[in-house]
């Protein structure tokens, strides 16, 4: 399995969330991955070709180092790999799930790496994704990961499952609204105000 090496972001497929397109024409996310799910290695193949420059992407974001990230890529496959057959298609899609297995793996990673200063202060700096939101740069820039986390437990559930989702999910505005079922606008105040809340409690002036 070869380890992408450049891109930030993968371009996504009609397949991505399991819905809409012809299935006919090609296998959805989903499909493939209830196929791994089953050992079909080139089902396996497939979902790797689909997602991988998407999970190296996340796993860049956290841990900066390019050699991490495709060690954090790796892992993340083979945990697919060895996992595909709990994916419940009902509880998300495919890249929501696979999402979460990156930034798990790459956060397990930084953990590790704690020793170094430097190390942890680029991934306060690099867990904030979404980089049109001036909040968002000020605290990561300044703060160290886990005085985000601890300051997460301030903000309200709605806020905070948002805010979890975007930044910490790699997932956009709309897949945020998608997932929860509420209107784009009313996510984006949600996490605005999160943030703004989170900016009161880290000290950020």
């Amino acid at each position: 399995m070869d380890t992408p090496r450049a891109g930030r972001s993968s371009p996504t497929t009609a397949a991505e969330d399991g819905a809409g397109g012809d299935r006919s024409a090609a296998p959805t996310l989903t499909d493939l991955l209830i196929r791994v799910g089953q050992q079909d290695r080139t089902a396996f193949e497939l979902f790797y070709a689909q997602t991988s420059r998407r999970v190296y992407g996340l796993a860049r974001r956290v841990l900066i180092d390019p050699d991490l990230s495709e060690d954090a890529t790796q892992e993340v496959y083979l945990q697919v790999w060895n996992t595909a057959e709990r994916f419940n298609p009902s509880l998300g899609s495919p890249m929501t799930w696979l999402m979460t297995l990156t930034h798990r793996r790459a956060v397990d990673k930084v953990r590790s790496e704690q020793s170094s200063t430097d190390r942890e202060a680029r991934y306060g700096a690099a867990t904030q994704s979404i980089d049109h939101d001036d909040v968002v740069d000020t605290v990561t820039q300044r703060l160290e990961a886990q005085s985000v986390v601890d300051c997460l437990g301030t903000l309200t559930g709605t806020q905070q499952e948002s805010v979890r989702l975007a930044y910490y999910g790699g997932l956009t505005y709309r897949e945020v609204a998608e997932k929860l079922g509420v209107a784009v606008p009313t996510i984006k105040s949600r996490i605005r105000d999160g943030l703004l809340r989170l900016k009161t409690c880290l000290g950020v002036s």
